[in-house]
Formats: structure tokens, C-alpha cells, sequence
């Protein structure tokens, strides 16, 4: 065994970082395990904090001394409180984060917080006590053990994850990084069932290749709305995002090629976000419209990456 705590958390996203130091904070000894420290606060979607709905959670969390918001706030480059004219108990605060800003800022504070030890290490398998039916600690894929009173899964889209490009399929997950296997199979031998989500992601643009000078402009609000409490003014520099439109031509392409997609070649079973249907989506389901808007979202100041 090399070392005892309190609680270990698996994973090191959005909610592994809140669940360590959460429990951290309450003095518990805590260690956070996930695959690469370089990673720990990666946005590997779209780089963007809150929203309709989701901006009252990234609030309800800082209330409890949660630390996304305060991070949110010192990475986001555009500020918007959207639903303004509506009341107070529906406008949906929303930041278009710096990717590598918000990575660096989360791994600073993981890193310095007290009662928290950060290892990089893929767990793959979990000490049972089976006599009293408990977690007792996990086993890395190195050899070590870690003992502990509870352990926390976040796991993400790494538990058994797939990755679909178009035709391929990759284990994975996420692009670049293996999926959490070891850790799936040992739930599923203690009689947990596991299921599949589904999300996507589009490719991303370079910035240096769109003329900007043809869209809509999209700028932040002239003050912007900080997610924590806390946070007396933002201080990053902040920067408009662009609106455009996809064309008929745009859309016949989209039709020849839905055979290459794996939600319409039978790749994907299930339904996808609700409130976030993917291109291909959008034009079948709506058939009848000639153009659909798309947000074109900067992923930082230092980089060309545009977010579709």
C-alpha cells in the first residue's frame, strides 16, 4: 500500500476537481487521481461556462465556495447575460472561457489547495471489502494502492469511451487519450450496469481562414456579469464572437454524406442533446429551412482555433 486518505477522487474534469475540493475543504485528506496532470481543467468541448439553466448551477456551486465560477471569471474573454430582459430568476449568465487560460488557472488552484495531493495515475480497479460490501481503495495501473473510507468516480466520457470521426471508430476517451477500461470491467463484475450517452463535438476552424469582415458581429456585454460572488471585476481581455449561416449548398452536401455519419449510419444508437443537435441533425430535422445560424466562438486569444 503507499498511502491512506479520506477520500479519492477518479478523474480529474470539471466535477472531479469540485468533488476534491470540496472534500478537501472540509479537511478531509484527499487525493485526486486522473491520467495526465497537464489536463486537469482541459475543455474539451466547447470551451464555454453556463448558459440557460447551466449558469444558475456554475452560481449554486460558488455559493457552496466552489471554485469553477472564480475560474470561469478569470479565463473568460466574452461575458454574456443572456434571457436579460426576462426576470431575474431565468437569465442564464454565460462566459466564452480562453481554453488555456481556463486549463492553467484550474491547475494553479488544484495544485496549492490545502489537504488535496494530486497524482497522475489511471486507476484500474477498485479495493472491495465483500464481507461488508464496501470501497476500501483503488489499484493503478502501475501497481500502487491507494486505501480510503470513500472514493468518488468521476470519470467523464473516459469509462469505457468511444470515439466516432465520421467512418472510424477509436477507443478513447477523448481524442489523444485511452479510455478507462480496467476501472468498467471491475464495475461491471460487481453487478453495475453501464450504459452509453451521446455527445458530440465539431471539427474546429482556423480563424485565419474565415473573412470575418462578411459576418455578423456578436460582442460581449459593456459589463460583463462575473460568475462568482466573489470576483469584484474581470480583468481579462474580452472579444467578440461572429454569427453566420449554413447555405442550401451547405445542406446538400450534408444530405449526400449522412450515410458517412455514425448516428445515420447505425454507428450511434440514442437521441443526442435536446438543445444541442449536431448540423447533420439540424437538417433533417428541419428540412424545410434553407439556412441554419452558426455561432463562430474564438478558443482563446493566443490561438487560431474558432469553435463552430
Amino acid at each position: 500500500m503507499v498511502g491512506a486518505y479520506d477520500v479519492i477522487v477518479i478523474g480529474g474534469g470539471h466535477a472531479g476537481c469540485e468533488a476534491a475540493a470540496a472534500a478537501a475543504r472540509v479537511g478531509a485528506r484527499t487525493l485526486l487521481l486522473t491520467h495526465k496532470i497537464e489536463t486537469i481543467g482541459e475543455m474539451s468541448c466547447n470551451p464555454a461556462i453556463g448558459g440557460l439553466g447551466k449558469g444558475h448551477l456554475v452560481r449554486e456551486i460558488d455559493a457552496l465556495d466552489g471554485i469553477m465560477g472564480r475560474i470561469a471569471d478569470e479565463a473568460g474573454i466574452q461575458f454574456r447575460l443572456l434571457n436579460r430582459r426576462k426576470g431575474p430568476a431565468v437569465r442564464g449568465p454565460r462566459a466564452q472561457a480562453d481554453r488555456a487560460l481556463y486549463r492553467s488557472a484550474m491547475q494553479r488552484v488544484m495544485l496549492d489547495y490545502p489537504n488535496l495531493t494530486v497524482l497522475a495515475a489511471a486507476v484500474e480497479d477498485l479495493c472491495l471489502d465483500h464481507a461488508r460490501q464496501r470501497v476500501t481503495g483503488v489499484l493503478t495501473g502501475d501497481g500502487r494502492e491507494f486505501r480510503a473510507d470513500a472514493v468518488i468516480l468521476t470519470t467523464g466520457t473516459f469509462l469505457r469511451g468511444m470515439i466516432h470521426i465520421g467512418e472510424r471508430k477509436i477507443p478513447a476517451g477523448r481524442v489523444g487519450e485511452a479510455p478507462a477500461v480496467g476501472l468498467a470491467r471491475t464495475l461491471m463484475a460487481i453487478g453495475f450496469e453501464l450504459g452509453r450517452l451521446k455527445t458530440g463535438t465539431p471539427a474546429r476552424l482556423d480563424g485565419r481562414t474565415i473573412a470575418w469582415d462578411r459576418l455578423e458581429e456578436q460582442p460581449g456585454d459593456d459589463v460583463p456579469s462575473p460568475f462568482s460572488f466573489l470576483t469584484e471585476a474581470i480583468t481579462t481581455p474580452q472579444i467578440a464572437c461572429h454569427i453566420t449561416r449554413t447555405t442550401p449548398e451547405t445542406h446538400k452536401i450534408i444530405r449526400d454524406n449522412l450515410h458517412r455519419a455514425p448516428m445515420y449510419a447505425g454507428a450511434i444508437e440514442g437521441t443526442g442533446p435536446r438543445y444541442c443537435p449536431s448540423i447533420e441533425d439540424k437538417v433533417v430535422r428541419f428540412a424545410d429551412k434553407d439556412g441554419h445560424q452558426i455561432f463562430l466562438e474564438p478558443e482563446g486569444l493566443e490561438t487560431h482555433w474558432v469553435y463552430p
